[in-house]
């Protein structure tokens, strides 16, 4: 059983930044794939980024794609989601989610999943 821990999460004005990380527990890290998936107030929840399980492969939605990336450090169980240049549509609450395939983007594709945390963007 995996357990997933997110933090980093805030409020934080557009044109911004913030790094969410996600720490794993509980289970062999460098086995699983990890993402991060976020859900805006009224919205179903969405893939944002992917990571394999070496960190060779990443994999991103458009909208964040020159603005995001992800990183994971397999030594210390952690996986990470810089985000650059935030905007107003970017404010939902963050999830870390880990899977044993690569390259999935759909929610059904993830076995374990975090508890979340919030990131707000004013305009």
């Amino acid at each position: 059983q995996v357990q997933l821990l997110e933090s980093g999460g805030g409020l934080v004005q557009a044109g911004g930044s913030l790094r969410l990380s996600c720490a794993a527990s509980g289970g062999t890290f460098s086995n699983y794939a990890m993402a991060w998936f976020r859900q805006a107030p009224g919205e179903e929840r969405e893939f944002v980024a992917g990571i394999s399980q070496r960190g060779i492969h990443t994999y991103f939605t458009d909208s964040v794609k020159d603005r995001f990336t992800i990183s994971r450090d397999n030594a210390e169980n952690l996986v990470y989601l810089p985000m650059n240049r935030l905007k107003p549509d970017d404010t939902a609450v963050y999830y870390c989610a880990a899977g044993m395939l690569a390259r999935r983007r759909r929610m059904p594709d993830y076995d374990y999943w975090g508890q979340g945390t919030p990131v707000t963007v004013s305009s």
